[in-house]
């Protein structure tokens, strides 16, 4: 008997050493495991970076890695721009650390331009085709004589936007190489579209659109999703898939090897944000990682 009791009180004691190291830990759990008395907490510290990028797809993408990145140890903050000329203005000044938004085409004029921009591409993301947009004709075929095109002036851009009508037949132009293409490379209208009777800056061609200005409006994906243009319903004719330019993220080239930033680029790349982007729009903005 006596010794049955002491088993008895031994298994309690035990149990109640169990349960009070138990309690401890929740308790330590709930406190942000305090550590014991005369030691310091040392919390870790995120490393930041700014990243400027266009509202949409780029700012959205962004925001979708912030929880990937800050398991990672790196705090990501987003600065949303609406046009294309600050961001880059924001990455020479030291604004911001990277910036998420053009096109190799765009960036190469860019640096041309201002050879105070010493940037320097670190990895490619997502491509958004440009397409054209009607809401009275349903093909390019349908277009008038002398009808009205307004697109971006954006001279970069004319060397995507150009090309998908020379795909379809409707001008020749006397480049062989479409990305470089201009107005002034035309060679052949038959039926002399007006391609310079109104050019507008690439964040205004949503609202032209939809105000109903010329026969046809050549827009920008990013700014087609921002201006909640309907895709499937007005797109006439898109870029072909072979031509598609990547969305970068692009840094000043003494960042190019930092490594905060070559995450950011791997997290970009990952399967996951991938199928993201696939799950979010549709086909709009398609995966383009090189």
């Amino acid at each position: 008997m006596k010794k049955f009791l002491s088993i008895i009180g031994a298994a309690a004691l035990s149990l109640s050493l169990v349960a009070c190291g138990t309690a401890e830990e929740e308790a330590a759990e709930q406190a942000g495991e305090e550590a014991p008395e005369g030691e310091e907490v040392v919390q870790e510290e995120l490393t930041e970076i700014v990243v400027g990028a266009s509202a949409v797809p780029h700012a959205e993408v962004l925001e979708f890695i912030q929880p990937l990145l800050a398991a990672e140890g790196i705090e990501l903050k987003i600065q949303t721009f609406q046009d294309y000329i600050l961001p880059n203005q924001a990455l020479r000044d030291k604004d911001i650390d990277a910036n998420y938004f053009q096109t190799p085409g765009y960036l190469a004029r860019q640096m041309d331009e201002n050879p105070d921009y010493d940037f320097v591409e670190i990895g490619s993301v997502h491509a958004e085709p440009i397409g054209i947009y009607s809401k009275e004709f349903e093909s390019l075929d349908e277009l008038p004589d002398g009808a009205v095109i307004i697109m971006s002036d954006s001279i970069s851009d004319h060397g995507r936007i150009l090309p998908i009508f020379e795909r379809y037949g409707l001008i020749e132009l006397g480049v062989e190489e479409g990305v470089l293409a201009t107005v002034e490379d035309i060679t052949s209208n038959p039926k002399n579209l007006q391609f310079d009777k109104l050019q507008v800056e690439a964040r205004m061609l949503a609202p032209s659109f939809e105000a109903g200005e010329g026969d046809a409006v050549v827009i920008n994906t990013n700014y087609a999703l921002e201006g909640g243009v309907d895709i499937d319903q007005y797109g006439i004719a898109f870029e072909g898939e072979d031509v598609l330019q990547p969305n970068l993220i692009v840094v000043r080239s003494e960042d190019a090897n930092r490594p905060e930033l070559l995450k950011l680029v791997e997290v970009l790349q990952s399967e996951e944000v991938q199928q993201f982007i696939i799950e979010t729009y549709n086909g709009a903005v398609i995966p383009l990682v090189k």
